[in-house]
């Protein structure tokens, strides 16, 4: 396995990537929480039998390891799910050394890390994602929340994790809507940040569709490293850097909430809101038409959507202008959007005409 540090002082925590064997995982456990009274995981009803066998090889000392199985799906992410995840807790009489473990995919890592952080005013935690999106973003950084009919993760708490294990085998069984969803995390990276990386992106396309594990293992662990760098930097997005990382995300996460979640993936609902972020910036003449393309070819070659599909093309710019207005990222009601200036560097702008930003979602 190999291994990157997200270097947070006395909340640096490190991230194991590649093809582990059985026991890995235990002694990983033992060097880093050795000490722990209950071992709590949480997973996605898709993955409970990975959990279960992760729930035999994790079993040390006096420590009761339980699983916890969760819906699948983003409507997960609710008050009501959290509640009931709270009153399993206390029946099983959790206390302050136990640990939760959250097997499964960005849903279940920002549920069960929510719960990890409001539990007994927060316990430990360890990602353990299963799906390409939780691998290349969402366990890493320690974003955790829920989400409100009206607005995705506005209910939440900045709580790193102990430790991420990223077992790339999860991936063979991964079905192909949803593997073709986290490319668009993937993409977003070569975009912000990694120009160099957006190209090996743009001459690799049949060996990571294919799914081929020496691209996979580079391609998961450089987006690890530059996750983690942003991180580091800014934790909680005090200095405006994390907030690069969203970029597509004002835009996607209005289209998630408006269409009903679930309807599309977190990863196909990003790859729209890309498309439209990136046709912003070109009317805005910040970005030019060539880099456009290169991002639309690229997200379409992966095989994710850049429009809206016919079934959801009721949904007007006008709708999706004021479900933006809830974004985190607005301030004073004024939208702070993640805007391309050229491959491999974005900037947050603000004071955007309306008008301009409903041109770009119109099409």
């Amino acid at each position: 396995m190999q291994s990157i540090q997200v270097s947070l002082g006395q909340r640096s925590y490190p991230i194991y990537i590649g093809l582990p064997e059985a026991t890995e995982l235990a002694l990983a456990i033992r060097k880093h929480l050795s000490d722990a009274s209950k071992v709590v995981l949480v997973a996605d009803k898709n993955v409970v039998p990975i959990a279960m066998k992760l729930r035999e090889s994790m079993a040390f000392g006096s420590a009761q390891t339980v699983v916890i199985e969760v819906p699948s799906g983003e409507t997960s992410k609710s008050v009501r799910q959290l509640e009931t995840l709270w009153q399993q807790m206390a029946y099983l009489k959790v206390d302050r050394k136990a640990l939760v473990v959250a097997v499964g995919g960005g849903v279940v890592g920002d549920l069960a890390g929510f719960l990890a952080a409001s539990w007994n005013r927060g316990i430990r935690l360890v990602q353990i994602p299963t799906t390409l999106l939780s691998m290349v973003d969402s366990s890493v950084g320690g974003k955790t929340g829920i989400n409100l009919p009206q607005a995705k993760n506005v209910i939440g708490a900045f709580w790193q994790p102990h430790l991420v294990w990223i077992d790339l085998q999860s991936l063979e069984s991964l079905p192909e809507r949803e593997y073709r969803s986290g490319l668009a995390e993937v993409v977003k990276y070569g975009v912000i940040m990694d120009h160099a990386f957006f190209a090996w992106l743009e001459s690799s396309i049949e060996a990571i569709l294919g799914r081929d594990p020496q691209a996979l293992e580079f391609l998961v662990k450089r987006c690890c490293e530059l996750k983690a760098q942003v991180v580091s930097a800014d934790e909680h997005e005090t200095t405006g850097l994390r907030a690069i990382l969203n970029y597509g995300h004002t835009f996607g996460h209005a289209i998630e909430a408006l269409a009903k979640y679930g309807t599309f993936l977190h990863g196909e609902a990003v790859s729209i809101g890309m498309t439209m972020a990136g046709r912003l910036a070109v009317k805005l003449n910040r970005w030019s038409d060539e880099d456009y393309h290169r991002q639309t070819r690229l997200l379409s070659a992966y095989g994710l959507p850049i429009d809206f599909p016919a079934q959801t093309s009721r949904i007007s710019a006008q709708e999706m202008l004021q479900a933006m207005q809830l974004d985190k990222k607005t301030a004073h009601g004024n939208l702070q959007l993640i805007l391309p200036s050229r491959i491999g560097h974005v900037e947050t702008v603000a004071g955007v005409a309306q008008q301009a930003i409903m041109d770009s979602i119109a099409g």
